[in-house]
């Protein structure tokens, strides 16, 4: 019996070293999601590296490391380094550069459902802007860069739009007739303020300090986090905090390398920017007060337009957009209280 026995355990022994011989011999087994692979990646930028976006590439870029146990490494370049954002967008979708932070007011020149975005008073505050990245509007949103070799992953804010004015104290839209104002070269922001009776200017953002010093603009639509690190309160005397409309910039990356990633690593670099995402919006939303002091002690003044006195421009934005596209229709009723 006790020969039989061992007998028995050593055959039982045999067929385990047998088993574990053939699994590991097993060419079709796969590692373990999010691990071995290694990635440099590239992320390219508009804004100076003291504007809130930089300051979120580097958080996305500390996540992403930290998080893959420095597996993807991340390099920056900001500030306009690889050219204009529609070079930067040409770049990502070809594949030499990984990530991009790109203005939804450029993105709406390739996907129009972007428009949306630039709907006039849609949201209360930064708070209540930066919720409306996880609603399935949003999401759809972003899909529509599918088709574009890109993938969206997802909006950053940072802080929303205001009115500088060279010397005029514009106290109600009326007041902006005939002003030549700087306004990013988008057709929603453009037809907002000619609805205004402004007249849009499109000049490149280096230009602009030179522009309203010489009086060639009499304003800009800008956010007050620009409006300090440009250095605009150099050259305006007002600024109303209208806070008209939000300022997301759009994180894409390429579609193609995105899909070759692990389910593991994809979930790493989407939770990055997530964490990248809050980041810059919950910063920054606690910045609103310390800025307008800031600016108010260069010696400009800030104030406030009640919003009431822009329902008839919200009416028409509205109107026109809403009917171009079922998504931005979407986005609206969404949205409006």
């Amino acid at each position: 019996m006790i020969g039989f026995r061992k007998f028995s355990l050593t055959l039982l022994i045999f067929m385990l070293v047998l088993t574990a011989a053939a699994c590991g011999n097993d060419t079709d087994a796969k590692p373990a999601a999010g691990s071995g692979e290694k990635y440099s990646f590239k992320l390219a930028h508009i804004t100076p590296t003291d504007h809130m976006w930089h300051k979120a590439a580097e958080k996305f870029k500390e996540e992403l490391e930290k998080n893959s146990d420095g597996r993807m490494t991340v390099e920056i370049y900001p500030a306009s380094q690889l050219g204009s954002e529609a070079d930067m967008v040409q770049q990502i979708s070809s594949g030499s550069v990984d990530f991009g932070l790109i203005t939804a007011a450029y993105m709406s020149s390739r996907a129009p459902a972007f428009t949306a975005w630039f709907a006039p008073y849609a949201f209360e505050d930064l708070k209540e802007t930066n919720a409306a990245r996880d609603t399935e509007i949003a999401k759809k949103i972003l899909a529509t860069l599918d088709d574009q070799g890109l993938k969206g992953l997802d909006y950053l804010f940072a802080g929303n739009r205001v009115m500088l004015f060279k010397d005029k104290e514009v106290k109600k839209p009326e007041d902006m007739k005939g002003l030549a104002f700087r306004v990013t070269p988008s057709p929603p922001l453009q037809d907002f303020y000619k609805s205004l009776g402004a007249s849009p200017e499109s000049l490149p953002l280096p230009e602009v300090y030179a522009a309203v010093q010489t009086g060639v603009i009499d304003g800009m639509d800008m956010d007050l986090d620009a409006t300090i690190t440009n250095k605009y309160h150099e050259v305006a005397k007002y600024a109303a905090v209208t806070n008209h409309m939000v300022w997301p910039s759009v994180a894409i990356m390429n579609k193609d390398k995105y899909e070759k990633l692990s389910d593991g690593d994809k979930k790493i670099v989407e939770d990055a920017i997530k964490v990248a995402a809050d980041y810059s919006a919950n910063t920054r939303a606690s910045q609103e007060e310390e800025f307008k002091k800031t600016l108010s002690d260069t010696g400009m003044k800030v104030y406030e337009i009640n919003q009431k006195l822009f329902e008839p421009y919200i009416k028409q934005f509205d109107e026109k957009y809403g009917p171009t596209d079922p998504l931005i229709q979407e986005f609206i009723d969404t949205f409006r209280k």
